[in-house]
């Protein structure tokens, strides 16, 4: 690296990290917010590892992206089972047994056969 030459921030880099955050905390939104949040930052975290790709002595913040990354990943898989669960309990009981708790026990107890 020319010792002249000044390192710049690797574009978005906080913002894939906050979303990559962010994504793990909207899994509890029913999974779609969570999911959303999670495409969004591998999207950008693509982009971004693509840049420092091509020139790597250039550019500072990668560690963020690649933890961003991550974070989206995991988020992602999280708000995945979340989602499938909410529609499995939803398929299962029905809509209104979840706002009903009486309902929701009367049809747990159908289920375990008493």
């Amino acid at each position: 690296m020319n010792e002249y030459q000044p390192q710049e921030q690797l574009q978005n880099a906080t913002l894939i990290l906050i979303l990559g955050i962010l994504s793990i905390i909207g899994c509890f939104c029913y999974g779609i917010l969570g999911i959303i949040l999670a495409i969004v930052a591998l999207i950008l975290a693509q982009k971004a590892t693509k840049t420092y790709a091509q020139n790597p002595e250039m550019y500072l913040g990668y560690q963020n992206v690649k933890i961003g990354k991550i974070l989206a990943i995991i988020g992602l898989v999280i708000s995945v089972i979340y989602l499938c669960l909410v529609i499995w309990l939803i398929v299962t009981f029905g809509m209104e047994a979840l706002q009903d708790q009486e309902l929701m026990q009367q049809r747990l107890e159908e289920m375990m056969g008493q």
